[in-house]
């Protein structure tokens, strides 16, 4: 009974922490089921390598970085793969939305998808995440400051992306222009 104990309680934490994988996922590869595969692919080998995990660090911060480097790696192996290269099949599954709801998240997934991956990844780990700045540092493996000027970047690349002149048609609570700050930011 000792024994299953610490896998008990990593396995709890690890449910817990789905949502805000699946979320993560999603945003990195754009596809339902492929945000699937990516969140059973990191939770497998989160499980393998729970040994590896460091009791009193972020869970989550630990995840997010497997998911990454699985989405990265697995993204270099796909660019050598074409089935589609004239795009005649992804073209007949084509749908019209049915609302403007989905125009507009189609026209967000369209301007983050044009962002440099360094500040698309910054800017979803902490507006899209919650995930606090230091946190996505240390996810990215970089400074505090390098992931602030990212996140300040993409925003504004965002905004330009969109065509959004100012903070209010989008939402001031998720962006931080020009000197004032997201509510939990620091300016």
């Amino acid at each position: 009974m000792e024994a299953e104990r610490p896998d008990a309680e990593f396995k709890s934490a690890l449910l817990a922490e789905i949502p805000q994988l699946r979320f993560f996922a999603l945003s990195l590869s754009g596809h339902h089921d492929r945000a699937d595969d990516l969140v059973q692919e990191t939770l497998i080998k989160a499980w393998a390598a729970q040994h590896r995990f460091s009791p009193g660090s972020s869970l989550r911060a630990w995840l997010f970085t497997i998911m990454r480097n699985t989405f990265y790696s697995d993204y270099r192996k796909s660019r050598r793969e074409a089935p589609d290269r004239d795009g005649d099949s992804a073209a007949r599954l084509f749908v019209n939305p049915e609302q403007n709801g989905h125009l507009d998240l189609d026209d967000l997934k369209t301007a983050l998808a044009k962002l440099p991956d360094d500040q698309r990844v910054a800017l979803l780990l902490v507006g899209g995440s919650g995930l606090s700045y230091e946190e996505a540092a240390q996810i990215c493996g970089c400074a505090l400051g390098t992931i602030k000027s990212r996140v300040n970047r993409a925003r504004r690349k965002l905004m330009a992306h969109l065509a959004i002149d100012s903070v209010a048609e989008f939402g001031g609570e998720f962006l931080a222009i020009g000197g004032s700050s997201a509510p939990g930011e620091a300016a």
